[in-house]
């Protein structure tokens, strides 16, 4: 056992060499460290032949001495949490991220809110958004539906960013004629880094909600590297393309519905055709949603036994390569086992809902111009049009636990939430350098 508190300075001597720092944690088999140069890293416990505590730590609270008041004229925002960064402070010398969700908490945090609207705050889970679970989009759901009937003007949930174009794509098909904004929110850099967006995508989102008439469900994120403008993307539509650069989201085969200026709050809508605020709609929460649906990349020298292992699978999606294909063909005898991945792949459309995505991301599927499409369509593999693969099965999930059977076989290809751009050809979309 290793008997060291969050802050103490530590020396850790392994086989390799010595690592001095922040003693952070001891978390099952490994214990970690924050370095000087700011990065933590985990060191196995078995590699480690002693440490020893070096200097004295001390505990970090977060406090903020504001008290808040309702302003009249200001609009109501409901900020739900599940995670990420935004409602977090974090010890410089431990690494150790300290969250609260209150709202006086948050203004502290970013005073600007206050002359924007009046802010309440829940927690829904609190998460990494890598753990994220189905049922836990269905909680996001009856959550945002209690807000609507309080009557407020809008809501701002949060989100780490890993898995956040999966919610996004999941809340826009679970929550049919929303009559508020509901935009999803993230950061890309922790709050212990001078470079955070965490406080300018909150704004932003914030001045969205408050001085547009936008209904519906989208995401707020950087545009750029830099800390001018925000975007906000169609949910369906948008994924994150980098892993660490704050612009790291972008839209797909689409085009952003609004772009927020930070410096002077001018909000310019790109997309005319939004969805606008109607008194007249009411909101239906349809939060079904299967579990046994499966996403599988294609990729060279697939086994025939990768396809058999989702037997019993209510929906699949195949990321397949290009236009939407599979290695089934037999075009010499290196290939021949490539005739067994076609015959499972035809059994298994003869139980499950199976759907071809493209892992080129830009473009859409066309099953009928090579004969490997074809034979996949023979096979009953349906086309995904030019649906995200991650918003394709998120769609198959959601169809699947609120429709028949046929019933998603006719709605999977048809555009319900703007997550088909029947607009786009497959030589149309260019893709954005980072």
């Amino acid at each position: 056992m290793i008997l060291h508190k969050p802050g103490d300075k530590v020396k850790v001597v392994t086989k390799e060499g010595e690592k001095e720092g922040i003693f952070i944690s001891e978390e099952n088999n490994s214990v970690f460290i924050k370095l000087d140069n700011g990065y933590n890293i985990g060191i196995g416990k078995k590699e480690i032949k002693k440490i020893e505590k070096t200097g004295e730590g001390k505990k970090l609270e977060i406090k903020h001495s504001i008290k808040l008041t309702k302003k009249k004229g200001l609009p109501n925002i409901t900020i739900l949490h599940t995670g990420g960064t935004i409602a977090s402070k974090v010890d410089y010398r431990t690494g150790a991220v300290f969250a609260s969700f209150k709202p006086e908490d948050l203004i502290g945090m970013f005073p600007e809110l206050s002359e924007i609207a009046n802010f309440d705050s829940e927690l829904v889970a609190s998460m990494f958004s890598e753990d994220m679970r189905f049922k836990l989009y269905s909680l996001m759901a009856k959550d945002i539906e209690k807000e609507v009937k309080k009557g407020v003007d809008g809501i701002i949930l949060t989100h780490g960013t890993d898995t956040m174009g999966y919610s996004a794509a999941a809340l826009a098909f679970m929550l049919e004629d929303l009559p508020i904004p509901v935009i999803i929110v993230g950061s890309q850099r922790s709050s212990d880094r001078g470079s955070s967006d965490a406080g300018i995508n909150l704004v932003c989102a914030a001045e969205f909600i408050a001085k547009t008439d936008f209904v519906g469900v989208a995401i707020c994120m950087h545009e750029s590297m830099e800390d001018k403008t925000c975007a906000i993307m169609p949910p369906c539509k948008t994924r994150k393309l980098h892993s660490s650069r704050r612009d790291a989201f972008k839209v797909v085969n689409d085009i952003i519905i609004a772009r927020i200026n930070f410096e002077n709050k001018k909000i310019e809508f790109i997309k005319k055709d939004y969805i606008r605020k109607d008194k007249n709609r009411k909101l239906k929460v349809k939060e079904g949603i299967e579990e046994k649906v499966a996403l599988l990349k294609i990729h060279p020298n697939m086994h025939p036994d990768q396809f058999k292992a989702l037997k019993g699978y209510k929906g699949i999606v195949l990321e397949g390569t290009g236009l939407g294909h599979a290695p089934v063909g037999v075009p010499n005898e290196y290939c021949k086992i490539n005739k067994e991945n076609f015959n499972a792949i035809e059994e298994l459309a003869k139980n499950s809902v199976v759907v071809m995505a493209s892992q080129t991301l830009f473009g859409r599927v066309n099953m009928n111009v090579y004969s490997t499409g074809r034979d996949l369509l023979k096979a009953g593999v349906i086309p995904g049009e030019d649906m995200l693969p991650e918003t394709a099965f998120v769609k198959l999930a959601w169809l699947l636990g609120n429709y028949k059977k046929d019933e998603v076989k006719m709605l999977i290809g048809k555009n319900l939430r703007g997550e088909i751009n029947e607009r786009i050809e497959p030589n149309t979309s260019e893709i954005k350098d980072f």
